[in-house]
């Protein structure tokens, strides 16, 4: 009995050895993490307001801080005067001449024939007198020189006339409206500027780290804030190359947190296709296993935001996929 009795515990004892080594073989180790957006300023002003702290969460579209808009609000103001300039002349052409300019027209054209009939009787008196020299060379000249000027002011007159009452022309138009699109392209692109000067978050998140004071004043480009993206973090691992046929987007897996004593729910979201470590010799059988692929595991619950850089082991071995 008793031999019978040491059997069945060392058998016992393998199988529990083998039940443990097969669930090590499909359990990897990583971190909890999210995704860090840097956040840039495009223009070269002081801060002149913080919004948040570091470590606070934040939603998609709330202003973290904002710069001196001074100068850009001032370009703006510039663009929106020329627009309203540029709208003002396409409103004159549209309307056509006024009633008065028509009229001040019609009586210079008056004035313009009056003195061009004078000029005419004037140079054919002198004419006459020349013709029977009591007239000098000089003074028929100077009465042609003057019914020549009356006849092309006549003229000048009468085009100005035709003009105001012909209208504006098509081309007129097309030119003042493109002027119209330009100034309010001109004034739509500095406004834009003016909202870059608050730095927004483009997702929900939490603040990691502000790499800049109030007064200080970054350069273009220069990254201001660091945001942790997403509602809840995700375990980043490195899968074996022994489990990476195995693991796949969408299986699900369990995710186990230190200082959590219940595990958590997850799912593969994405695994990596080009392995993370790539021996520069032959890919032995042996070399292989040197192989590992990045994955993130998305945590499948929820509950309240885990903290980033936390260890974690997640277990493939009981995860199916969907």
């Amino acid at each position: 009995m008793k031999s019978q009795h040491t059997v069945l515990v060392i058998a016992a004892a393998a199988l529990l050895g083998a039940c443990e080594t097969s669930d090590d073989a499909n359990r990897v180790v990583g971190e909890l993490t999210s995704d860090r957006v840097e956040l840039v300023a495009e223009f070269a002003e002081p801060i002149v307001e913080l919004l948040v702290a570091e470590g606070e969460a934040v939603a998609a579209g709330q202003v973290l801080l904002r710069q001196d808009a001074t100068r850009a609000e001032a370009r703006l103001a510039e663009a929106e005067a020329a627009l309203g300039q540029a709208q003002a002349r396409l409103d004159e052409l549209v309307r056509g001449p006024r009633s008065e300019q028509i009229e001040a027209a019609r009586a210079a054209v008056d004035g313009a024939r009056d003195d061009l009939a004078f000029r005419r009787s004037d140079y054919a008196r002198v004419r006459d007198i020349h013709a029977r020299d009591l007239a000098s060379d000089e003074l028929l000249d100077r009465a042609k020189a003057a019914l020549d000027t009356a006849i092309a002011n006549d003229k000048l007159r009468r085009a100005q006339l035709q003009e105001l009452l012909t209208g504006t022309t098509i081309e007129e138009l097309a030119q003042a409206e493109n002027a119209v699109k330009q100034a309010a392209a001109r004034r739509d692109l500095l406004a834009v500027d003016v909202e870059r000067h608050d730095i927004r978050a483009p997702v929900d998140g939490v603040a990691d780290s502000r790499l800049f004071e109030l007064g200080e004043r970054p350069n273009p480009g220069q990254a201001v804030m660091v945001l942790l993206a997403g509602d809840q973090v995700f375990a980043r691992v490195y899968v074996p190359e022994q489990l990476r046929v195995n693991v796949r987007p969408g299986q699900a897996a369990t995710i186990h947190v230190d200082g959590l004593d219940a595990p958590i729910p997850g799912r593969v979201r994405w695994v990596a296709a080009e392995a993370a470590f790539t021996p520069y010799y032959a890919l032995t059988e042996r070399d292989r296993g040197h192989l590992t692929y990045l994955a993130k595991i998305d945590i499948a619950d929820s509950r309240e935001r885990l903290p980033d850089g936390v260890p974690v082991e997640v277990d493939f071995g009981s995860g199916n996929r969907e």
